[in-house]
């Protein structure tokens, strides 16, 4: 995985392309729908705040971060409503300057983790270069609702390359959330960054391929985008399959986007 540092380096500087997108909306903006069923803009950024939140304290106070999730509510829904809600009571300005302020901690508090140590995390504990890449698919994933609800464009970097590695690393997530068994072939990932480097992970021998723009990769594992308005090519059985299924976190993996719901991106 990548180094602690670059990656937090990384996810720091995407925080500041959303926290741009957001600093000049109104009222309007920020109750807009986005397509995530009932959520407006203000609830993904009370959604981030939470998330950077009790990433920070795990990393600053893992015993504190394990009494609070002793104390979770067992329902995921119930539990991320209710780690949302004092940010969504918050006025609109200060949100706006609170859920910045809890992933900037957050990174400092994870690029302090002692080296070779790990930080307790919600399944298993994770090193802190994983657990900022899971961050920054979070952001990704979270600031892409935010544009599409506001008709606004991010433009990604070759930064997602930390996001590119986190996906090839998570591929059984989309397997597991279904009940399904990952397959023992090896994948290989020929993707186009975009400044235009090819970036590979994989045996060059692989049967199971995905090729294509990273940052088509990218929505796809995030659940933004369905496969069939991506640039993506998946050659092999269990290849076409993982296009379906994609996703880089655990849990639900939820309805996705449909086909057809957004124009294709974009290529130039």
């Amino acid at each position: 995985m990548t180094e602690p540092l670059a990656v937090i380096s990384a996810l720091k500087a995407d925080a500041v392309d959303v926290q741009v997108l957001l600093s000049d909306i109104d009222d309007a903006g920020w109750t807009a729908p986005t397509p995530a069923p009932g959520w407006t803009v203000a609830h993904q950024v009370a959604h981030l705040a939470a998330t950077f939140q009790r990433a920070g304290l795990a990393a600053a106070d893992p015993d504190a971060f394990r009494e609070v999730m002793e104390h979770a509510i067992p329902d995921l829904e119930l539990e991320v409503a209710a780690v949302m809600r004092p940010y969504l009571e918050l006025p609109r300005g200060e949100l706006l300057v609170r859920w910045y302020e809890e992933l900037v901690a957050s990174a400092d508090a994870l690029a302090a983790v002692p080296a070779g140590e790990e930080v307790p995390w919600l399944v298993n504990p994770l090193p802190p270069a994983v657990l900022a890449s899971g961050g920054m698919m979070e952001l990704f994933a979270h600031g892409q609702d935010i544009a599409d609800a506001l008709g606004r464009t991010i433009e990604r970097t070759d930064r997602i390359a930390n996001l590119v590695g986190f996906i090839v690393h998570t591929r059984p997530f989309g397997y597991l959330a279904r009940g399904q068994q990952p397959p023992a072939d090896d994948f290989r990932f020929e993707v186009t960054a975009p400044s235009g480097a090819l970036w590979t992970f994989g045996p060059p021998d692989a049967t199971q391929r995905v090729e294509g723009p990273a940052l088509d990769l990218c929505l796809l594992a995030a659940r933004r985008r369905h496969h069939e308005d991506l640039a993506l090519v998946a050659t092999g059985e269990h290849a076409e399959h993982w296009l379906e299924i994609a996703q880089a976190y655990r849990g639900p993996a939820g309805a996705g986007r449909l086909p057809g719901q957004f124009a294709p991106v974009a290529r130039g």
